[in-house]
């Protein structure tokens, strides 16, 4: 869960393509209450690189806060997508 100045910002956009960037399969989504959520799976090492880049977003983001947590899944997931 990202939060700051997140939405109306290409923050999803950039997501996507940072995290294709890095081998990361899963997605990203706007809230209503002005969060980003994502899920993503990968390595340990990816998903550290991507939180790392999620602190920067793109320009115009200020992130405030990243709440993250890591269990594992079997729900494969083959690209990285933004969802409305």
């Amino acid at each position: 869960m990202i939060r700051g100045k997140v939405q109306g910002v290409w923050f999803r956009g950039w997501t996507r393509e940072t995290a294709r960037d890095l081998g990361v399969t899963g997605w990203v989504r706007n809230l209503p209450d002005g969060a980003v959520q994502v899920l993503a799976h990968g390595t340990d090492q990816q998903l550290d690189q991507l939180e790392d880049r999620l602190w920067q977003g793109p320009p115009l983001a200020r992130v405030t806060t990243i709440e993250s947590r890591r269990t594992t899944t079997d729900t494969p997931l083959t690209d990285f997508s933004v969802r409305r």
